[in-house]
């Protein structure tokens, strides 16, 4: 089996597959990891344990921990269906998504969904994420923790109140109509990764989320909150920090600053 190349730091290499190579699947998973040996292989059988198939794209920043090597043994038992992106360092999780929408946008991928790969998202929901794009007509589904009032499980109250009033500030400043305008778990519709300026997201952490949803709310797609369960890691090392959340306090105001001054057309293709 051909194993996905590895990257240099630069960036990837994202040239199309022959048609007669192409994945008839019409999704795709991305699952950004480090260090997260104790949860990798596990959340990537329960992907491909769903009714419905889903191909996994996992974007490895050189986790120390053996994290993509286990990634790559998998690729024996899944090929065609795993693929595996190593980067050379630790570069923040949005250039790791939008590296892999990238990847994704290079191949005939329908609907690409974000997910963590500690199980504080449950896979079964993506059944959910993807019935509310493909069925439902959204162009941006978001599995949301605040639509029905605060499902979180396991988190310090402490942690919960802020991720809370944080998403509830983030709708008071930018006038977005999201419940929970930080979540990282969602399904976005190939146009809106086609429309939406990938090379110019400028947040990297916390506000990398706020800026993908803001920007497609601007450009007028169709954005639907799904409603789920989110649940604190057990095992593995949270990746948050206080840098991330001031990242996201003061990305906010610039967001909406440059939005007085942009004009958000689609092009027309």
């Amino acid at each position: 089996m051909q194993q996905e190349q590895k990257e240099p730091a630069g960036g990837e290499q994202l040239t199309s597959r022959p048609a007669s190579e192409r994945n008839i699947v019409d999704s795709v998973v991305i699952i950004p990891t480090y260090n997260e040996k104790e949860n990798v292989a596990a959340i990537i059988e329960a992907v491909f344990g769903l009714p419905r198939e889903f191909d996994v794209l996992i974007i490895d920043d050189n986790s120390p921990d053996g994290t993509a090597a286990i990634v790559k043994d998998l690729q024996k038992k899944y090929a065609g269906r795993l693929h595996l992106v190593e980067r050379a360092g630790k570069q923040g999780l949005g250039t790791a998504y939008i590296a892999g929408f990238k990847w994704a946008l290079a191949r005939d991928y329908e609907f690409v969904f974000e997910m963590d790969a500690d199980f504080s998202h449950n896979p079964a929901d993506l059944l959910k994420l993807y019935d509310a794009c493909s069925r439902d007509g959204a162009d941006l589904a978001i599995g949301s923790r605040y639509v029905t009032g605060v499902n979180v499980v396991n988190w310090p109250m402490g942690r919960v109140l802020m991720s809370y009033y944080a998403s509830r500030y983030v709708r008071v400043v930018t006038g977005m109509p999201i419940n929970d305008a930080t979540a990282g778990f969602v399904c976005y519709r190939r146009r809106v990764l086609e429309t939406l300026p990938l090379d110019g997201i400028r947040f990297k952490g916390y506000a990398f989320q706020i800026e993908m949803k803001f920007l497609a709310y601007k450009y007028g797609f169709r954005i639907k909150e799904v409603p789920i369960i989110f649940v604190n890691r057990v095992l593995g090392t949270s990746k948050m920090s206080s840098g991330i959340f001031s990242e996201g306090f003061f990305g906010v105001m610039r967001l909406k600053w440059s939005s007085l001054f942009t004009k958000y057309e689609r092009k027309t293709v």
